[in-house]
């Protein structure tokens, strides 16, 4: 069930006004049961592999809190083992069998490991995996840490792991935020509901306006890049970066503002990354989430920068190895994440030089604006190994040559034919139009005041009616859903 589809618009209808005419001590059955069937409209018998990493991580939590020494320590391996486990079976096994079979035959070598999707075409994927496993893994390393008491009610639990707006797309919740505010009874606000409303509304209008319509300016040459010119290949990276920034910050606007109708507080995954001035201030804007994720669970515990400066930089380079492989089992994924790596090393290294130096960078605006220029190029540049690594029909391997050829065919930039056919293209002049009308609405209005009705009305009719009439509907599903 698309956040993009009317059968969502009509399950979040009735969820919603089941939610309000229910007493407190029943709502969390009702929204348990809705994420259900939320959850099994996609592929019904995966619900059995989330029920029983819920299952496990419950009882996992419960005897964490109650156990003594060791077998505290034993538990949550268990636990972390467990969903790992699922992870790396579903998602990254036949990627590794893929490249070490590639390697076995570049060698000469007969041996191979099965192909999961071989022996069985059916076996998916499950939608949302690596996000509810994240906030499952999350939950029992609170709960071993002492920061969250262990959480008795079972169906509060699985609530927590599978409530609907955040199921498959995150944003990936820590156990201190949430999981109280399940247990809370909350009254009917319509300024809450009118906020909620409005910014579903915007989040619907990023996807299926801006988002889908760059898809199919940029798609095309990505898809075939050898039959396109190194400008069209360059605009259509452009196009990219804003199509992946409203993909997915429009699902995450859809599923804030969803559970603000009902008086839900998810945490915010996204503040305006493309106006930052250096990769360590992108990374605290974008996908706030999961950048956060790895730095209280996987960078602070392998030493963080508490360590040795050569160990430091180390540290911060395998936790964007692993945030690449994170988003998708490709090679692509984690040159992206090595680049961000290799980015965020490269800063602090230039930082001690200057410091050692007694270099001050300027404060004038001017050279604030290249930095978030030079800051800007640099994500974009990493997006063509996202982009190519999100293309499913690419083999083990041909990801990475597809990469280097866009790459390529960029720096062989001809002007004259391809400026002339853009200078007539309506629909990429509308896209370039959709892109400013977004950076302005970023970076000057980052809260549409709606506190009077008449305002609210106007602006949730005004931006729905876009949307429907502007809006690309052919069910296209956001990006990362397959993550």
């Amino acid at each position: 069930m698309l956040f993009n589809s009317v059968q969502f618009l009509l399950f979040f209808i009735v969820v919603t006004l089941a939610y309000y005419s229910l007493r407190g001590n029943l709502r969390w059955l009702l929204l348990l049961l809705a994420s259900c069937y939320f959850y099994l409209v996609f592929k019904p018998i995966y619900i059995l592999i989330l029920f029983a990493t819920i299952v496990i991580d419950y009882f996992a939590g419960i005897w964490i809190a109650s156990a003594e020494g060791t077998k505290r320590k034993w538990l949550l391996v268990i636990s972390i083992f467990t969903n790992v486990g699922i992870l790396a079976v579903f998602k990254y096994f036949d990627f590794f069998a893929e490249s070490f079979n590639a390697v076995s035959w570049k060698v000469g070598l007969e041996w191979s490991l099965p192909i999961l999707k071989h022996l069985n075409p059916d076996l998916v994927l499950p939608i949302g995996l690596s996000f509810h496993t994240f906030q499952a893994m999350s939950y029992t390393i609170e709960v071993y840490r002492g920061n969250q008491q262990a959480e008795r009610h079972f169906g509060i639990y699985a609530l927590y792991v599978m409530f609907y707006p955040q199921l498959v797309a995150g944003p990936i919740e820590r156990p201190q935020n949430v999981l109280h505010q399940f247990h809370e009874n909350h009254a009917y606000d319509w300024e809450n509901i009118k906020a909620g409303l409005t910014r579903m509304a915007f989040g619907l209008f990023k996807k299926a306006v801006i988002a889908d319509r760059l898809a199919l300016m940029a798609g095309p040459a990505y898809l075939d890049p050898q039959h396109h010119n190194g400008l069209t290949l360059l605009v259509a990276t452009f196009f990219y970066t804003f199509r992946i920034y409203c993909d997915f910050s429009g699902y995450s606007d859809i599923a804030l503002g969803a559970a603000q109708v009902m008086g839900f507080n998810l945490m915010e995954n996204f503040r305006t990354p493309y106006f930052s001035k250096s990769i360590a201030e992108f990374w605290g804007r974008w996908h706030i989430s999961l950048s956060t994720w790895f730095r209280d669970y996987l960078y602070i515990p392998l030493g963080g920068n508490r360590v040795g400066e050569g160990r430091a930089y180390l540290n911060r380079f395998i936790v964007f190895l692993a945030s690449g492989l994170w988003h998708g089992a490709s090679w692509n994924f984690i040159i992206w994440g090595g680049l961000h790596g290799s980015y965020l090393v490269a800063a602090s290294i230039r930082d001690k030089y200057l410091k050692r130096w007694n270099i001050t960078l300027p404060k004038a605006t001017w050279y604030l604006y290249l930095q978030t220029a030079i800051t800007f190029l640099l994500v974009m540049l990493t997006w063509v190994f996202f982009a190519v690594g999100d293309n499913p029909k690419l083999t083990v391997g041909e990801e990475v040559r597809h990469s280097f050829i866009i790459l390529k065919k960029m720096t062989q930039l001809s002007f004259r034919e391809p400026l002339q056919a853009a200078l007539n293209n309506v629909e990429m002049w509308f896209s370039v139009g959709l892109i400013l009308l977004l950076l302005i609405k970023e970076h000057y209005v980052l809260h549409i005041p709606t506190r009077k009705n008449v305002v609210f009305w106007t602006v949730f009719v005004t931006v729905s009616v876009l949307t429907y009439f502007f809006g690309v509907f052919d069910s296209n599903q956001f990006i990362y859903f397959q993550f």
